[in-house]
């Protein structure tokens, strides 16, 4: 039987090879096929825009925010709506179409197919069959161009939350456009493709500084902060995903209304940040990581504002309850949008929250956070005091995200057999396998020291780079840090490509290595970066502390 779907960007992909039925996510095979579409008639607009630049022309900012956005509607878990995908396509190609207009006719005779087609609705679909993953036929370069497209949808997805805070950076979008074109040129190598992988990277650091700037610039350089996971008595309103400014939003029109303001999972860093404690309805974190939203949603009561990824499809008990926005969206559920800036008008889930009971109890307690470069830094001399005496032998990175696979109970494992004078470093919902098992404190110092967002991993990288600086090493590798991440979808990939281009080596990924690496991809990897899997509890304590 033919593939109804082709899909292997995430970390749960069937049988660790490819979706080909539906989606392990809950995506139906024709929002897959759409989202193929998208990202081809994206890399289509990408080729237009990349030739226009070599004229000397400007792309305005709203071509770089539809870039971007497309990029982001596609990462797992972000947008299963089958309508705003396509019409996302139509408004790509109305743009293409547009901007072609400024290219000779002999400059459009070198482009790309991709920029070239200009198909209606009624095509969109046998298209999409055509240019979808498996249409590049070598597997090799096939693997690193996905390998790229995922990086740039992580690059993608950092640059759109700083554009939201009215921050941008025109060489991150020139560098995104010209890539994702250089993904349908032919004449590229293997080995001009693994150059690009790593130049990918070095956008990637340079798209997670522009965000972190916005972020810091904004709201205050994260804090050490306690975060009550318990609840309150009032209604309140869940708010899900990764945008702060979303959050602020929700936040200033939720004033004085008697309805408390709660985080979920990614959006759990939100407290750490000195402007949002201004609120008095900022009432703490609710729940765990994304892949338990169903329980957690229902036992919630009120209504639910995905900001980002990642979305379950939801159960008919609270889909009435959950509103979309930004690049994501479900069928059925209410989506709420506005231009860049300009304020989004919550009012609709605030009036549902009013009617509804508060949240049920799930756990009670607090979670310490609020790690990230500045506050890390103000503890240099702890942590170097600490590092010189023995006290910490070891941080150990466990950033990334979290799952649904039982085979992640590793990472809950690998934290309790920690020896105690290791410290963990994390960022992003990986966390959530750890985060409440009161792992104590070194010196004053808690075992784990939480950055925030898995878009604050770039915290991690300064604190590696600041701990080489102080302690006069030549090289990050020379530090007392291995890494044992966890990823899930292509946020992490970017990271990953970033840490690469840093120079960090003997990084380990799990609980399995990318299905989109090719076996030769893969050896390239192992062979020059000493990427590697993880094995047991057992063994991996053995490997990385004896």
């Amino acid at each position: 039987m033919d593939n109804q779907m082709f899909c292997y960007q995430c970390q749960e992909t069937a049988g660790c090879k490819g979706c080909t039925i539906s989606g392990v996510c809950g995506k139906k095979p024709e929002v897959a096929r759409m989202q193929d579409l998208l990202i081809y008639v994206t890399k289509g607009l990408s080729a237009v825009t990349s030739a226009l630049r070599k004229n000397g022309a400007a792309i305005p900012e709203d071509v770089n925010h539809l870039v971007t956005v497309n990029l982001f509607t596609t990462i797992t878990n972000a947008n299963f709506d089958l309508d705003s995908i396509e019409e996302k396509v139509v408004r790509t190609l109305e743009k293409k179409e547009e901007l072609l207009a400024g290219l000779k006719e002999s400059q459009r005779k070198s482009l790309p197919d991709a920029a070239l087609w200009n198909g209606d609705r009624e095509s969109f679909d046998e298209k999409a069959k055509e240019v979808g993953v498996l249409s590049t036929k070598d597997q090799d370069i096939r693997s690193l161009r996905e390998l790229i497209t995922y990086g740039l949808k992580g690059l993608s997805a950092y640059t759109k939350h700083a554009n939201a805070l009215l921050k941008e950076d025109p060489s991150v979008d020139e560098f995104i456009q010209e890539t994702l074109a250089k993904t349908l040129d032919d004449s590229l190598t293997v080995d001009d493709l693994v150059k690009l992988t790593l130049e990918t990277g070095k956008a990637g650091v340079n798209g997670m500084a522009l965000l972190d700037s916005a972020n810091t610039s904004t709201y205050g350089n994260p804090e050490i902060t306690s975060v009550d996971i318990g609840v309150r008595n009032n209604p309140g309103i869940l708010i899900s995903g990764h945008d702060l400014k979303d959050l602020e939003m929700l936040l200033e029109q939720t004033k004085g209304t008697g309805v408390d303001v709660y985080t979920h999972s990614e959006m759990l860093p939100a407290h750490y940040y000195p402007f949002f404690k201004k609120y008095d309805n900022f009432a703490g974190n609710y729940g765990n990581a994304w892949w338990k939203q169903k329980e957690e949603f229902e036992s919630f009561n009120g209504p639910i504002l995905m900001t980002t990824n990642c979305i379950v499809p939801p159960k008919d008990s609270y889909k009435d309850r959950l509103f979309t926005t930004g690049a994501c969206g479900y069928p059925g559920c209410k989506h709420i949008d506005a231009p860049y800036g300009q304020e989004k008008d919550f009012s609709p889930i605030i009036e549902l929250a009013k009617k509804c009971k508060a949240p049920d109890q799930i756990e009670t307690g607090k979670i310490v956070g609020g790690f990230a470069h500045e506050q890390v830094f103000a503890l240099a001399d702890k942590i170097v005091d600490a590092v010189k005496s023995g006290a910490i032998k070891k941080f150990v990175v466990m950033a990334g995200c979290d799952g649904r696979a039982k085979s992640r109970s590793y990472y809950t494992d690998f934290a309790k057999a920690l020896p105690k004078d290791a410290v963990i470093l994390t960022a992003g919902c990986a966390k959530y396998k750890y985060n409440k098992l009161d792992l104590g404190d070194i010196n004053g110092i808690p075992r784990v020291l939480d950055a925030g967002q898995c878009n604050d991993s770039y915290s991690l990288a300064l604190i590696a780079l600041k701990l080489k600086e102080i302690f006069g090493l030549s090289d990050v590798n020379e530090l007392p840090i291995v890494y044992n991440i966890a990823w899930y979808e292509q946020k992490a990939v970017i990271v990953l490509l970033a840490l690469l281009y840093l120079g960090v080596k003997n990084i380990h990924l799990g609980p399995t290595l990318p299905a989109f690496l090719s076996p030769n991809v893969a050896k390239v990897l192992v062979d020059n970066f000493g990427i590697a899997g993880i094995g047991s509890v057992e063994d991996d304590m053995k490997l990385f502390f004896e």
